[in-house]
Formats: structure tokens, C-alpha cells, sequence
């Protein structure tokens, strides 16, 4: 395969690289239901936890979570929420037909600090990286996810546990996009470029206005 995605994909396969950018990682800078759309293939548990909505400058997105099999990851992400943290943060890494990254980086694409402790990998979890679902990002070093996740924005089974090998690390999904995923597609769509020492950038910053816990 020789298209942008092919090689990014045997590049994650051969040298075990972070589906997150530079500084992209938990610490290493400092510091309804599953059906998401018709094309889905990999088929996803019920949503039964809490549900957190993202207000973005290109729409809401809606996203319900898995606390049954990602327990330490929902806690991780919901004390980032309740906290405020992803307010003002932008989606700074945007692959179509990859996934959108976002927990990092102001408009400004400057960090934000202030990560919690990493967290253990649960991509063990049975879970896949089905088209919508959302994942934790991390370095190479598998238990080094803090805030930083994305949006799968196609089926991307090579990073699940056990793709690259038995017991061999993938990343953590808890939770799927339950509503906004025309949202999320649209901001696959976006003209990115370099910027800030990172590709793959959005020209036009696509903000996180806020994400806040909802009730079903």
C-alpha cells in the first residue's frame, strides 16, 4: 500500500510508533447506541455509562463510554472533564480515513500542562477500534496515556490489542461516538497542514468549546 495512510499504518505495525504525534502522548511533553453509521463494520458493546458532550466550533459531538470495560480509563477521562481541561483545547492532528486527535493543545498549539499520572493500558479489554469509537493516544510506551484520545474515523483493527502480535499493547477504546459523527467526518474533511513542529494540522482551528458529562 502506498497511500499516506498505508504507510502511516505499517509504520504504527513495524516500529510500534504512538498513534499520537510529537508531544502528543500523556506525559511526555512535561510535561442509543453503537451504531455510528451504516458503512460500520466492527460491531460495539451497548452504551450503558456516562454520556460527555463535546461543543466544538464545527458542531457537538456526543460520546458514550464503557466504564464496565474500561474502568480505570472512563475514571481518567471523566476527572479531565469534570476538571475543565479539554475547554479551549483544539483537534490538532487530523488524518481522514485515520482518526482526529485531540486533548493537547491550544489554538495556539501550545501544550497544556497539568496531565494527570499515566494511566495502565486496558486495550486488553476486548474492545475494538471500530469506525467511531474513541481511543486513548499515547507514546510508544504502552501504559503512557494520560489525556490525550481520538476519534476513529474508519476501522483501524491494526491497533487493537493483539493486532501486532500475542499480548502485544494496542489502544485503550472506552467509548463511542453516539451522536455528531456527521461532526466528526467533517472535521476529517478539514485542510491541514504543518504547524507548531507537528503535521497534519488543521489551517483553521477546530476548538473544543467545551465537554461536559450529560445525562442519557
Amino acid at each position: 500500500m502506498t497511500s499516506k495512510i498505508g504507510i502511516l499504518k505499517t509504520a504504527v505495525m513495524a516500529a510500534g510508533l504512538s498513534v499520537a504525534a510529537t508531544g502528543c502522548g500523556g506525559s511526555q511533553d512535561t510535561n442509543g447506541e453503537p451504531g455510528v453509521g451504516e458503512d460500520e463494520t466492527m460491531q460495539q458493546p451497548e452504551v450503558k455509562g456516562p454520556r460527555v458532550l463535546l461543543e466544538t466550533s464545527m458542531g457537538s459531538i456526543l460520546l458514550g463510554l464503557y466504564p464496565d470495560q474500561a474502568p480505570l480509563t472512563v475514571e481518567n477521562f471523566l476527572a479531565y472533564v469534570d476538571a475543565g481541561y479539554y475547554d479551549g483545547l483544539i483537534f490538532h492532528r487530523v488524518i481522514p480515513d485515520f482518526m482526529i486527535q485531540t486533548g493537547g493543545h491550544t489554538a495556539d498549539l501550545t501544550m497544556r500542562g497539568g496531565t494527570r499520572a499515566e494511566i495502565r493500558n486496558e486495550s486488553d479489554n476486548g474492545l475494538k477500534n471500530a469506525r467511531g469509537t474513541i481511543a486513548m493516544a499515547r507514546t510508544g510506551a504502552p501504559h503512557s496515556a494520560s489525556a490525550q484520545f481520538f476519534i476513529n474515523h474508519t476501522d483501524n483493527p491494526f491497533l487493537d490489542y493483539g493486532a501486532q502480535g500475542p499480548n502485544e499493547w494496542g489502544y485503550a477504546v472506552f467509548g463511542t461516538v453516539l451522536e455528531g459523527m456527521d461532526v466528526a467526518d467533517a472535521i476529517a474533511a478539514v485542510e491541514t497542514g504543518n504547524a507548531g513542529g507537528m503535521g497534519d494540522v488543521p489551517a483553521e482551528p477546530v476548538i473544543i468549546s467545551s465537554a461536559t458529562v450529560v445525562q442519557p
